[in-house]
């Protein structure tokens, strides 16, 4: 795993890689404390020819820098994110999959490691990456899941920290996530905290609708994550055709849709066989993938693992 450490100067050092195991940190660490803390995820992928490729990881760079804006925290510089990226993957490439078996999973993590024992910013941050191989994330694999949604517990409001990748947001989303699985859902669609009517995302990716040739998703206002991959598939369907609108999408556009599908690091693209709202359950496509999802998963997972040429600029190929 690589670690680098910043003082009150906002600088952090220079980074080193070392064995996985267990971190010291003070009992009144901010982010054991006070939640001051964000990750990220990515995943390396290995191409046919045994070559590394990394997917757009200059965004989650951004994306960090800009949720540490938010949780007042100093953060590396989007080259020394990319670059401590690199070193944890190059040391652990044993273990990144081959071709077509899963991914190498990346979670970079930053956190408040000073002590504070008042409300206030830690003194001193941590800035972490370990990784794992995955399959993937639903055990459906590409087969349809199953939603419910969720009209009591809210995953974020306006004017909170939604929309940046902080470690709180995901503790909030367990309690009506495992009420979701005790019930047979694989997971949970969220409404907005306002109207409890329009639809925001699922507890860890995002949500999209299809009706005709015309892909809509929630629009990024700072409730929801500004998903990378969702951003991808954006473009992605662009090019393909498809006219992509990102706007306020309410429960019966959803229940209207002709298909319905999820995205994320996690799990790519997933596609959403039914819906369950207020006892009601709608159904998509007689439960099967969609002709969209497939197209779209196909397009992107074919770019990530290098099956096609990159015209994109969006993977980077690490030297060995």
């Amino acid at each position: 795993m690589y670690i680098a450490e910043c003082g009150l100067d906002g600088n952090f050092s220079k980074g080193e890689v070392v064995p996985f195991g267990p971190i010291e940190l003070s009992p009144s660490a901010g982010v054991l404390n006070y939640g001051q803390g964000l990750f990220e995820g990515l995943k390396a992928y290995r191409k046919t020819d045994g070559a590394i490729l990394l997917f757009r990881p200059e965004e989650n760079a951004s994306r960090m820098r800009d949720g540490a804006e938010r949780m007042c925290m100093p953060a590396p510089t989007v080259e020394q994110f990319v670059d401590a990226i690199k070193q944890t993957v190059l040391a652990n490439k044993r273990w990144v999959p081959p071709t077509g078996k899963g991914s190498l999973y990346i979670r970079p993590l930053l956190m408040g490691s000073g002590a504070v024992l008042g409300l206030a910013p830690a003194p001193e941050y941590t800035f972490m990456i370990f990784v794992s191989p995955v399959g993937n994330y639903f055990k459906e694999g590409l087969a349809p899941i199953n939603l419910i949604i969720e009209d009591n517990f809210h995953r974020a409001a306006p004017g909170g920290t939604g929309g940046v990748k902080t470690i709180g947001n995901y503790a909030s989303v367990l309690k009506a996530q495992r009420i979701a699985k005790e019930k047979g859902y694989s997971d949970v669609l969220y409404l907005d905290a306002v109207n409890n009517k329009y639809l925001e995302e699922v507890s860890s990716c995002n949500i999209f609708v299809v009706k005709g040739n015309v892909i809509s998703t929630p629009a990024i206002k700072g409730t929801i994550l500004p998903g990378i991959t969702r951003k991808s598939i954006v473009e992605v369907a662009q090019r393909k055709g498809f006219k992509v609108e990102e706007r306020l999408v309410s429960v019966d556009d959803l229940l209207e849709a002709d298909e319905v599908f999820c995205t994320g690091t996690a799990v790519v693209v997933s596609p959403v066989g039914c819906i369950t709202y207020l006892g009601k359950r709608v159904e998509y496509g007689n439960q099967g993938v969609g002709v969209v999802s497939q197209q779209l998963y196909t397009s992107l997972t074919s770019l990530q693992m290098g099956h096609v040429e990159d015209c994109m600029g969006w993977t980077v190929e690490l030297n060995q």
